[in-house]
Formats: C-alpha cells, sequence, structure tokens
C-alpha cells in the first residue's frame, strides 16, 4: 500500500520487462512507478494531466495519454527526469475535452476513450491507436465519462465502462480488423451502489469492476455479470483495478481524494492511496503497445 494522496488515481499498468506498477495521478500530473520487489517508489511531474500508460514493445519507455493526445515517455531519460516526445491530437477541435482510461488490446493496440473534462456533456469517445501511428474513432459521443476498457480471455468481447450512466458495456470483438459490434448493456448498478470506473479480467474471464462512490471492487462471472463477491476498502473512490505482481496474482487498485470534502477526507484517511492485494486468481498478461 501506497499513501499517495492522489487527487485521482488510475492508469494502472504492469510492467513485466521491469517487474514495477506504473500508476497516474490526473489531478495533480503525475506519473509513478512501484516495484514490490524492494518497495521503491517513484513519481515523474508533467505539466499536463497524464491519464494512462502502456509500456512500449518496440522502444524504450512508455506510450502515454496526456490531456489532449499520445505521446512516448522516457522515464529513464536526462538521468532519470524523463524525455517526452508527442505524437498525435485525434480532437483538437473538441477543447472542454480530455483522454481518460486507455488499455493495449490482445494484438497490443492501444484503446483509449475521451471524456468531458467536466463530467457533463456527452462529447467523449474511444480510439484505438495503432502501433503504425494511426488513430480510429469509435463510439463517438456516446458518453461524457467511460473507463476500461478490458477483454476476455479469448479476446473476442470488449467491456467498457459507462461510468456516467452507471453501466457496463459489452460489445463482439473482432480481434483481427480491431472492430466493436453488437453492444449491449452486460452490467447495470443499483442507485446508490457506485459508479463503474477501471475494469480488469482474469484468466476465468471473470470481470473485476472498480467502484467510484461504494468503496469497493466487485468480481462478476462473465456470463450473466452477476455479483460473486465484492472487496471492501477504507477509501470510498475506487477509481482503477489490474493485476501485477510476478505470478499476476496481485490485484492493485487505485483511489481518489477529488470530490471529498473535509469530513470525508478526515474519516478517510487513506482516500487516494494505492492498495495492493493477494488473490487465488490471475490476471491476464499485459499486452504492451505494439509501437
Amino acid at each position: 500500500m501506497w499513501p499517495a494522496r492522489a487527487g485521482l488515481g488510475e492508469g494502472l499498468s504492469w510492467s513485466p520487462r521491469q517487474q514495477a506498477l506504473y500508476w497516474v495521478d490526473i489531478v495533480r500530473q503525475r506519473l509513478y512507478r512501484y516495484t514490490p520487489a524492494n518497495g521503491h517508489r517513484e513519481r515523474w511531474y508533467f505539466d499536463e494531466p497524464i491519464t494512462a500508460v502502456a509500456e512500449r514493445r518496440d522502444g524504450p519507455g512508455l506510450l502515454v495519454s496526456l490531456r489532449s493526445g499520445f505521446a512516448y515517455f522516457e522515464p529513464e531519460a536526462h538521468d532519470g527526469y524523463g524525455r517526452l516526445r508527442r505524437l498525435h491530437e485525434p480532437e483538437p477541435e473538441r477543447l472542454g475535452n480530455r483522454f481518460n482510461d486507455a488499455k493495449c488490446d490482445p494484438l497490443g493496440r492501444y484503446w483509449a476513450s475521451t471524456m468531458d473534462a467536466a463530467a457533463h456533456a456527452a462529447t467523449g469517445a474511444l480510439y484505438r491507436y495503432d502501433g503504425d501511428g494511426r488513430c480510429t474513432r469509435h463510439l463517438d459521443r456516446l458518453f461524457a465519462v467511460a473507463n476500461g476498457p478490458c477483454w476476455s480471455p479469448d479476446g473476442t468481447t470488449l467491456y467498457l465502462s459507462h461510468t456516467s450512466g452507471g453501466e457496463v458495456w459489452a460489445f463482439d470483438f473482432d480481434l483481427e480488423r480491431g472492430e466493436l459490434s453488437r453492444q449491449r448493456v452486460w452490467l447495470s448498478l443499483a442507485a446508490g451502489d457506485g459508479l463503474p470506473d477501471g475494469l480488469t479480467t482474469d484468466v476465468l474471464g471473470r470481470v473485476w469492476v472498480a467502484r467510484w462512490g461504494a468503496a469497493c471492487v466487485t468480481c462478476h462471472a462473465p456470463d450473466d455479470a452477476r455479483e460473486l463477491f465484492r472487496l471492501a476498502l477504507p477509501a470510498s473512490q475506487v477509481s482503477n483495478v489490474a493485476f501485477g505482481g510476478p505470478t499476476l496474482q496481485t490485484l492493485f487498485i487505485t483511489t481518489g481524494r477529488f470530490g471529498l470534502s473535509a469530513e470525508q477526507l478526515q474519516a478517510e484517511p487513506l482516500a487516494g492511496a494505492l492498495f495492493a492485494i493477494e488473490t487465488d486468481t490471475t490476471g491476464l498478461p499485459p499486452t504492451p503497445y505494439a509501437g
């Protein structure tokens, strides 16, 4: 556990190459790296929000999502201060938007969602950023805030949190072409039981859902989305989940302090912490960005 007091912890990404966990604080514009073997904690500062990361397959460092686009970041460059190289901004006309959650599909394409920075207008879209730099827009203007995505073990289903609507959507996923079809509501959360935020899947195909506002992570069966169990946390704003560790059996969980009152913060001293819970299951191996 890392009591980082993050404004909005997000962007969990396990690095098999470094045996370390990357995560971000969107509000405070920071990238973190945690090495469980020795407890080493590192951080890098940005001049705009950084929202998600993925390790690169063919080059050094990371692909990152910033407020308005994609970039390469090399944490070890410049004596550890890092080097940033901007790549592409897919929606420069949407000044009120920012990027949010992102992950790579099983072939290494980076799927990242944008959202209304005020979390009200349905101006968000889902983008597929290929290893050759091509960028394709999907699901345009269907949500104010989305999180995820994650995939079934066989790569034929994509799950996406429609956070602003309190739902998790499922899509048929054409892995070869990187296309979505047959959109449906897979899980709808009851009012007052939090909002679906970050997602991850395990080798059994179960979907793990961070529940913003509900102080928990829930695990759901892939066939009918029934809740199998929930993990309670001492922080209400639970934002993201990902498996990591040498055997991919550690569930890492980010939380936030953003939006909590002074009274709530006093009652939740661990709001904004990074949590690590050992499980009896195994996560899917993370796929690096194919670029």
